[in-house]
């Protein structure tokens, strides 16, 4: 899959949806909380999740493929975003909103107390995100 990751400009340039990185990109929100706003984008059969508050502050994303999943370098909390393949400890608050579910992958969304978001993205088959995506410290 790393090879299929090559940037926002990839994604962007099929022309169909645009934006992966922006705070209101040309794209359908298809979040699953009124709280947040999720941005999905598809490309050589890769797809983008993108996480944004409801701001528009875009939180983090995750690039998910056959299984295999990689935290995108965009985001104010794109340091906190944990997947199967890139494990983070367990969040101080668990807390928060499945965001985006679709038949391969799942994001929840947990605010912190200091402000951050933590985000966990799984296999839909998961039955706790912050469980498959957290490594014991």
């Amino acid at each position: 899959m790393a090879g299929s990751v090559v940037g926002t400009q990839a994604v962007a340039a099929d022309g169909s949806t645009n934006g992966l990185g922006q705070s209101w990109p040309n794209a359908q929100d298809v979040s699953s909380s009124a709280r947040w706003h999720v941005y999905v984008f598809t490309r050589n059969g890769v797809r983008y999740v993108q996480v944004n508050d409801l701001h528009g502050n875009v939180r983090g994303a995750i690039a998910t493929a056959g299984g295999s999943f990689m935290v995108l370098p965009i985001g104010v909390d794109a340091n906190r975003v944990a997947t199967p393949d890139d494990p983070q400890p367990a969040p101080a608050s668990t807390d928060g909103d499945i965001v985006y579910k679709d038949d391969a992958v799942q994001v929840l969304a947990a605010p912190q107390a200091d402000g951050t978001v933590m985000m966990r993205a799984a296999l839909s088959t998961c039955k706790d995100p912050v469980e498959c995506s957290s490594r014991v410290d």
